[in-house]
């Protein structure tokens, strides 16, 4: 087959339009195209006045090395993005694979290596994910924090309460997010995610999912054990040798993919404590924003805000501070919510999630400060300190019952307290307490916000409007610590330990982590038949 790219054409085209736009590209006519497919379709809202699509197409043609002689631009041979196994398990094993974590990360680890037949161990330390959801409601219902089972913990992870986001920026010339997609798609995910430039899913489809994707494990011969903490390591002269759990019991192995998410604090601290390499890294911390989702279409896209092909729009913005800090919009959420994801009691974290359809009033994002390990000194887990630092002042100033402190944007940028919501209600459950933020975060992360604020007002009108809510606070941007891997992928200083995902530092969202947690099981694979 040959691969067209860059075909642009207006919003509004009709449905013949591509073919023709195909054909003459090629210079070939009807008769010559056997088939054709749409590999990408993408948008371009550079000109709100003119908004068009761009399409990538997948052709098959009957004589196909004539066109790729004519050199003709942009056309060339498909690529083979295939998922290929790098590794079998043997007719017999001497002993299983052990994935520690299953949200995005472990759970494809989970899936290559057990539809490679190594039929691994699956440690998870929540609730199966329906269970979960019913825990997670009850903190944003009824106020009741179930430490074990909410947004960051439980099966399919934190990714399970967020937008449902499956691109990414990372490299991949082996086409693994080609091969997570096509499973989800297998698991009743929408079959769009496998040509829309920006797909998503959302919650309630993603918890369906992972419940399938579940059973194909348990099919190959993975096994479950949900509500079990890895509470230490066995190791020998460098090697693991087995995990102990929390009811007492110990687990033999020695490969074990560790993808327990960046806020499985307890397992971080007792991976130093048993001397495996980690190291304090770079992380965010800031607040949520919420506008109404009507005045992001219409900045984004002029008249064409509200047609079904674009869908609720979403932005992406950065500011360098004076005080040379970075200001930027994380985990955008298009017709979502603001959502409570702390795990631990007494601290309030928020995070952003939307359904499929994001169809809710507002928009939101993380508007968020980059910080480094010298703005927390202290050691490898000095930046869980300063996160629970942080969570603890916002439980405080949204009154010690799990509602988040807040602020109006214009009040934030003029430096005085709010008092009352104008047209913009936040979407955060319990609840959201105004009042004054400048306590909850560093001064030079507020001093960067407040300024960066009427910057993003200038790319998108209205951004710093009056009424538009910042709730506090979100610290849980990405993992506080590293664990550091080799070449092998295996952690540095403990042979058969592989740090894996969002919480070991090497990814951040579904689609990265899903993508790291393959490669992982690859690595581990090859190591278990050598």
């Amino acid at each position: 087959m040959l691969r067209i790219t860059d075909i642009t054409l207006p919003l509004d085209h009709p449905e013949p339009a591509l073919k023709e736009a195909v054909l003459a590209r090629l210079g070939a006519s009807p008769d010559e195209l056997r088939s054709m497919a749409v590999f990408r379709r993408a948008y371009d809202a550079r000109k709100k006045s003119a908004i068009q699509l761009v399409y990538t197409v997948d052709v098959e043609l009957s004589d196909e090395p004539r066109a790729l002689s004519r050199r003709l631009p942009k056309v060339m041979p498909t690529p083979d993005m295939e998922y290929k196994f790098v590794a079998r398990a043997p007719a017999r094993l001497d002993s299983r694979p052990v994935v520690i974590g299953f949200g995005p990360c472990g759970l494809f680890a989970a899936l290559i290596l057990a539809q490679a037949g190594f039929r691994p161990l699956i440690i998870e330390r929540g609730k199966s994910v329906r269970e979960r959801t019913k825990d997670t409601f009850g903190l944003w219902r009824q106020r009741k924090l179930h430490p074990e089972s909410n947004v960051q913990f439980g099966e399919g992870g934190a990714g399970t309460f967020s937008d449902g986001k499956l691109w990414t920026q990372v490299s991949d010339p082996k086409h693994y997010g080609r091969k997570v997609l096509q499973e989800f798609v297998k698991a009743d995910a929408p079959p769009e995610i496998l040509y829309v430039s920006k797909p998503h899913i959302g919650t309630f489809r993603l918890v369906k999912m992972i419940e399938l994707m579940r059973a194909t494990i348990v099919e190959l011969g993975g096994e479950f054990m949900f509500e079990q903490k890895v509470d230490g390591l066995e190791i020998d002269n460098g090697q693991l040798c087995g995990v102990l759990l929390s009811n007492g019991e110990r687990i033999a192995t020695s490969h074990a993919v560790l993808a327990v998410g960046h806020s499985a604090r307890d397992t971080f601290q007792m991976l130093h404590d048993a001397g495996v390499y980690l190291e304090a890294k770079p992380f965010s911390v800031g607040f949520r924003i919420e506008h109404p989702q009507s005045i992001i279409d219409r900045a984004r896209f002029g008249k064409f805000s509200g047609n079904p092909v674009l869908g609720a729009a979403d932005y992406k913005l950065v500011h360098h501070a004076r005080n040379g800090r970075s200001v930027y919009s994380f985990c955008m959420c298009p017709g979502g919510t603001v959502i409570a994801a702390t795990s631990e009691p007494g601290r309030v974290v928020t995070n952003g999630m939307s359904q499929y359809s994001r169809n809710e009033r507002n928009a939101n994002a993380g508007i968020v400060v980059g910080i480094t390990p010298d703005d927390y000194p202290g050691g490898p887990l000095a930046g869980i300190a300063f996160q629970r630092e942080l969570e603890s002042r916002a439980f405080e100033l949204g009154g010690g019952d799990y509602d988040a402190p807040g602020q109006l944007v214009g009040d934030f940028i003029r430096n005085r307290p709010s008092s009352a919501f104008g047209a913009v209600l936040p979407s955060y459950k319990p609840g959201v307490k105004l009042g004054d933020l400048n306590p909850s975060l560093p001064s030079y992360a507020i001093e960067a916000i407040r300024e960066a604020l009427p910057v993003f007002d200038k790319q998108i009108q209205g951004f710093a409007m009056q009424d538009a809510v910042l709730t506090g606070v979100e610290t849980r941007t990405s993992s506080p610590v590293r664990i550091r891997r080799g070449a092998d992928f295996q952690s540095i200083n403990t042979r058969g330990l592989y740090p894996a995902g969002e919480g070991a530092g090497y990814a951040g969202g579904i689609m990265s982590a899903a993508i790291d947690g393959i490669r992982v099981a690859e690595a581990l694979s090859l190591s278990m038949i050598a």
